[in-house]
């Protein structure tokens, strides 16, 4: 089954550990997410980058910058998130890869992952950094091994 790009998984885990951590709204150190979460400095600052070209972020330089949400918790959906870092037409591609892959030219899974991509999509629409930053506090769920 197609999963998500190593991109978009340190992405959502990087958001929701911002979100789960205090001083939500303030500022927090790439570096400190990255020694955190023990992932790459610079391929979060990548990530981060292309999360601030695309409105979710705000980032700051300096001795006291970082990145911050760009607005609410509750109005970031995980969908913004992944489609901002697997591209708009995410939810669009044959789980096989093929180009062109339809109801006129299936592969052998379009109609199992066409039902699959839609149920993924919707929970994805309706699921915001803020509930999951919210069970993550609640329920002292993990972000890192």
């Amino acid at each position: 089954m197609k999963v998500l790009s190593q991109t978009s998984k340190y992405g959502i885990r990087a958001l929701l550990y911002v979100v789960s951590h205090p001083g939500t709204g303030q500022f927090v150190s790439i570096g400190e997410i990255a020694k955190e979460l023990n992932l790459s400095f610079h391929f979060l600052t990548k990530i981060f980058r292309e999360l601030t070209n695309k409105g979710i972020l705000h980032s700051y330089r300096g001795p006291a910058g970082g990145i911050a949400l760009a607005k609410p918790a509750d109005q970031i959906k995980l969908v913004d998130i992944v489609l901002a870092l697997e591209g708009d037409d995410y939810f669009d591609n044959c789980l096989l890869g093929f180009p062109g892959c339809g109801v006129e030219k299936p592969c052998p899974v379009h109609n199992f992952w066409k039902g699959i991509r839609s149920e993924i999509k919707s929970h994805l629409l309706n699921t915001s950094l803020a509930q999951l930053g919210e069970k993550i506090v609640a329920e002292e769920v993990r972000l890192y091994d």
